[in-house]
């Protein structure tokens, strides 16, 4: 553990290159072609969707921060005193500042895989906020990501905070998994703050992940530029484009990369062979009703105890508390 000039610890428990390595391989062998979407995030990425959250076309963050600003005082009435906010995939952790201000816990934990990224956003909450004890842990929240410091700060309530509508990129069975393991760590007592997209019409959605200014296709395209960057592979981003639709049956966007051309890719010592208009699949963003997300996270072991909704029915924000 290396202690940051005394404002925050922070914990580096990043997956090792070779991960990276393993699930393009693996990724790229597959029929049909996919990537996780987990490693969009490197330094470009990570500004790129800071971009993309500022984009007229994109409802969720605003929305949500709105709604955050509205709610804060009745979302720290019941997550009560002496809490601990554990938040998954922090970012800038632009919303943050809203929850700890009306929270005021005694810890907050910011987990994010951008190693710069999570040092800039968790520096300036440690200014702000100087009596939260502040933890930076950069993992990949999506496995088990050990907290033994919590257990020594006298904390009645674990909350898992996950904003905005990252919990869509996991398919149905993933989000399940997801909300189990969140279940343990928020533990007896525990809580979780999470954000879920509501569906909608196709043409908002569309809309939201193929903007007019082009910054989600450059979001996408960056995950081919950081595979040639950091696994040596030789993708020609020309000869790819960026596509993404609402199945309205599936209830998700899916992003795909289009290869524009027959062509060869190599990655360590491998080729893979693309035929024109063949796609690699990056992400998915599922879309829920409020009884779907509260039906899957009853299955998870969390009571669905309240929600907010805008005055729009964008987007949702669930207060779930753990079940005995």
């Amino acid at each position: 553990m290396e202690l940051s000039a005394a404002l925050y610890d922070y914990l580096d428990f990043k997956p090792a290159t070779g991960s990276f390595l393993t699930d393009v391989l693996a990724g790229l062998s597959a029929q049909p072609k996919a990537l996780p979407p987990k490693y969009f995030y490197d330094t470009r990425g990570s500004e790129l969707f800071e971009a993309i959250c500022e984009l007229p076309e994109y409802y969720p963050t605003r929305t949500e921060l709105a709604m955050l600003n509205a709610a804060a005082p009745e979302m720290a009435a019941r997550i009560g005193s002496r809490s601990a906010i554990v938040e998954y995939g922090s970012g800038s952790a632009t919303k943050t500042p809203t929850l700890i201000h009306a929270v005021q816990p005694v810890a907050y934990v910011a987990i994010d895989i951008s190693g710069d990224q999570l040092r800039s956003a968790v520096t300036q909450l440690a200014h702000q906020f100087p009596r939260v004890r502040m933890f930076a842990v950069c993992a990949d929240y999506t496995r088990s990501v050990p907290l033994p410091q919590l257990d020594a700060a006298d904390v009645q309530r674990r909350v898992v905070y996950f904003p905005g509508s990252t919990i869509g990129n996991f398919t149905v069975p993933e989000s399940h998994a997801f909300l189990v393991n969140a279940r343990q760590v928020a533990g007896r007592e525990g809580a979780m703050l999470v954000g879920v997209d509501l569906k909608k019409d196709a043409r908002i959605l569309n809309a939201a992940y193929d903007d007019a200014a082009g910054v989600t296709a450059a979001f996408n395209l960056n995950l081919l530029s950081r595979i040639n960057r950091e696994l040596g592979a030789d993708f020609d981003l020309d000869h790819y484009e960026h596509r993404a639709h609402y199945d309205e049956h599936a209830g998700r966007i899916e992003m795909h990369l289009v290869s524009r051309r027959d062509q060869e890719v190599r990655i360590d010592g491998r080729t893979f062979n693309f035929s024109a208009g063949e796609t690699i699949h990056t992400e998915n963003s599922y879309k829920y009703s409020i009884e779907e997300f509260q039906q899957l996270a009853r299955s998870a072991g969390f009571n669905a105890e309240h929600y907010w909704v805008d005055p729009h029915a964008l987007f949702s924000i669930h207060y779930l508390t753990v079940a005995e």
